[in-house]
């Protein structure tokens, strides 16, 4: 892979590197949805990666890419959670040592689910950009190799074989709507479904607050904010203002950023649940909030990327709790 820069190419190549680790996720249609919106719309339901989201195909990819030397010494990783808990998954598979560094900020269901994958989970710092550091420290010190969470090739190489199943299935997409935060997704299903797909338009989403990528784009340069309390937490956390591969990539190839209210994604977990029986996540969850913004025309043939089920306890049960009829999104 070339310094700075990912192909299409290098996407195949991960769709194979990944093959056993990673699954195909289906593409189901979403009859509720299209009634409301008036286009054709299906959802790419990632929650059913053996890790609950797609992060799994980004740490395949990654470690997977690295020599035998490397693996023996093991990888850190910085994470919300998701990132984390894939890491050490294909570590674990693969017999490498893993750390995960995780901010205080990380809700408690997400420490233990790291901490019973197996791996070293390191707690400490107010923010994401903090617990990087604390990784990126371990890299220097101990010789290990650091599986980034977004901003690097192979990771986002990983991440666009999700643009190539969907390009592989439906050749008739229009619009995809692909939830943002670093940018390592996005970026990797905008390039595979670009090449294949030339006319798509790709649709980033985010939280109305704390969305990094979002300001910096706006900005024309990276930023650093403060995180906010949001239920999309796996979406919380910069971009790093050194930023070597996403903020390019969003900005060239990513057609639309949109943010979506609290409100808005809450309601796009409970109409997830109660009209399909699908577990999201609020970060998962964002791109149908952005169908009930009204982001796509009627007569567009549009693919949600869900992208994680990693619910939090108290969510599952106010889930559990809720009306079973939907009702129309307000």
């Amino acid at each position: 892979m070339r310094p700075d820069s990912v192909t299409i190419a290098d996407i195949e190549s991960a769709r194979e590197r990944i093959e056993g680790i990673a699954v195909r996720t289906p593409v189901v249609e979403s009859p509720a949805l299209t009634r409301i919106s008036g286009s054709r719309v299906s959802l790419k339901v990632e929650g059913l990666q053996p890790t609950g989201s797609f992060k799994v195909r980004g740490a395949a990819s990654k470690i997977l890419s690295l020599g035998d030397d490397e693996k023996a010494r093991g990888v850190v990783t910085a994470s919300t959670g998701n990132h984390g808990r894939a890491v050490a998954h294909v570590g674990r598979k693969l017999d490498v040592p893993v750390i995960v560094c995780v901010s205080e900020k990380v809700p408690d269901g997400k420490i233990q689910s790291l901490r019973a994958s197996g791996c070293k989970v390191i707690v400490g710092g107010d923010s994401q950009d903090e617990a990087m550091q604390t990784a990126e420290d371990l890299v220097n010190s101990d010789g290990m190799t650091l599986v980034h969470p977004f901003d690097d090739g192979d990771v986002i190489a990983g991440q666009g074989t999700i643009g190539l199943e969907l390009a592989d299935k439906m050749m008739s997409i229009s619009h995809v709507l692909v939830p943002l935060s670093g940018g390592g997704l996005i970026s990797g299903v905008a390039l595979a479904l670009k090449e294949r797909i030339p006319n798509v338009s790709v649709i980033g989403v985010s939280m109305s607050g704390g969305a990094v990528m979002a300001q910096s784009l706006q900005a024309g340069h990276p930023v650093e904010m403060a995180e906010v309390p949001t239920l999309a937490d796996s979406l919380q956390g910069g971009i790093g203002l050194e930023n070597r591969y996403t903020f390019r990539m969003v900005r060239e190839l990513v057609d639309e950023v949109v943010l979506v209210s609290e409100e808005r994604i809450w309601q796009a977990m409970l109409w997830a649940w109660n009209s399909h029986g699908l577990v999201l996540e609020g970060g998962g969850a964002v791109g149908i909030a952005g169908m009930f913004s009204s982001m796509v025309d009627p007569g567009a043939d549009a693919v949600i990327v869900c992208s994680g089920s990693n619910v939090e306890p108290e969510h599952l049960q106010a889930l559990g709790q809720s009306s079973p009829d939907p009702g129309e999104p307000k």
